[in-house]
């Protein structure tokens, strides 16, 4: 996954339950676009409204995150929220596709069987440490709940999404690997680390048949 830096920003109003129903059809109809697949239209299975309602074109940020069969394809985010969050998703969906420099260019023949998931997120808080150590670090953060960033010095900064906590239940774990993500050792902790945390709601196609 790649980020955008933290910072203060407004988050969009409180999204409704089946807010997905507008999200995802806009992350795979982007997606669609910029593969010059035709996407579905409005009222079409998978297509999305007619018109975005207002909580959409709200300030928001999201990742959207592609797989094929359990497998990641794709993972592109923004952590603050900068413009509306429909075009959030729309841009992040194209860049997960297209430009996560771990995998090649999403092919029109894959779209088909590719899953999409929208994460939209809250707006990223501090997170003050009882002191400078990982174990004490770890022993605040809530397992399966907090998106944590990650940050140490000018140049080193990283994100798992509360996701990753079904692959790192372990909170040390879950630290020592984003510590790596962040291109530092998995021991590493020190006065310059700093994090963040942040929750998410998320929607997910269901699985390609």
């Amino acid at each position: 996954m790649r980020d955008a830096a933290p910072g203060a920003a407004p988050v969009p109003a409180e999204l409704p339950a089946d807010a997905g129903t507008v999200l995802l059809p806009l992350a795979r109809g982007a997606i669609a676009t910029a593969l010059g697949v035709t996407p579905p239209g409005p009222g079409e299975p998978g297509g999305g409204p007619a018109e975005l309602p207002a909580w959409a074109l709200a300030p928001g940020a999201a990742f959207v995150t592609l797989t094929q069969d359990g497998r990641l394809r794709g993972c592109i985010g923004s952590l603050v929220a900068t413009r509306a969050l429909a075009d959030d998703v729309r841009s992040n969906a194209v860049a997960a596709a297209l430009h996560d420099p771990r995998f090649a260019r999403l092919r029109p023949d894959e779209l088909a069987w590719t899953r999409v998931e929208v994460s939209v997120l809250s707006a990223p808080r501090p997170l003050p440490l009882a002191s400078s150590s990982l174990a004490a670090a770890a022993s605040a953060l809530r397992p399966g709940v907090d998106g944590v960033i990650l940050e140490a010095g000018a140049w080193h900064r990283a994100t798992y999404l509360p996701q990753v906590w079904e692959q790192l239940p372990d909170p040390v774990a879950f630290l020592r690997q984003l510590l790596v993500k962040a291109g530092l050792r998995p021991e590493h902790w020190d006065a310059e680390v700093r994090l963040s945390t942040y929750t998410v709601r998320a929607w997910q196609e269901a699985e390609p048949r």
